[in-house]
């Protein structure tokens, strides 16, 4: 409940600056000593403490007869000259509007016053309620939803073959005994020498055998015709 009562408040105070902003000021100069010579305080320290925009206006309170309010030049304003100013303000209660922002110049139109101080510079800032055409706020593309793609089905890959090792065949090296250091083995024993053949030392034998027989024959045919 405290919190909407607080949120009422400030929305009141809002509303209540807005309208106060779009309204135009008017100031007294001077404050209650007015316009005059020899002032209290200086006319430019009482306009340094205020804020003017155009359509604000200054209420200038004098004694109608024996003063008035010239609206002068910068040069006109630096020498105290109220010759030819550009407006005349004498009626005692002397308004001026401001209708444009800039710097504007016052003195008074009586003898040595302005010498004495009575005068004044204002510089009015721009217009309060300045309308600023924006652009319309450019209206962005509404983004489309992203489009998944279809689900594929993945086919599972093959689990990998595991092959056993292939056993090396042995070589021709005949296994060393457990324990038998290779170097206290004597050199290989050399391999034995093949064999001869008898086959050759019998045919020779045989082919003896029949020369001889063939021999005694002959000699004992021989002997036989002689007797």
């Amino acid at each position: 409940m405290g919190s909407l009562s607080f949120l009422g408040f400030l929305f009141g105070v809002l509303i209540m600056g807005s309208l106060s902003s779009s309204q135009a000021h008017k100031f007294l100069v001077g404050g209650k000593d007015g316009w005059g010579p020899n002032p209290s305080e200086n006319y430019n320290h009482w306009a340094e403490r205020n804020r003017f925009q155009v359509n604000d206006t200054l209420l200038f309170k004098y004694k109608k007869g024996s003063d008035s309010v010239l609206v002068v030049t910068k040069d006109q304003y630096n020498s105290c000259n109220t010759t030819s100013p550009k407006q005349s303000l004498t009626d005692g209660e002397s308004v001026f509007k401001f209708d444009r922002p800039g710097p504007f110049y016052f003195i008074s139109g009586t003898g040595d016053n302005c010498k004495k101080g009575q005068k004044l510079i204002i510089i009015v800032l721009a217009v309060r309620n300045k309308t600023r055409h924006s652009p319309p706020p450019s209206t962005a593309p509404v983004p489309k939803p992203p489009v998944s793609p279809s689900p594929t089905a993945e086919t599972p890959a093959p689990p990998p073959t595991t092959q056993p090792p292939v056993a090396k065949s042995p070589k021709g090296e005949s296994p060393q005994p457990a324990g038998v250091n290779p170097s206290d083995m004597g050199p290989p024993a050399p391999a034995p020498a093949p064999a001869k053949s008898s086959a050759p030392g019998f045919t020779s034998s045989v082919g003896l055998a029949l020369g001889i027989s063939i021999g005694v024959s002959v000699v004992l045919g021989s002997f036989v015709g002689m007797v």
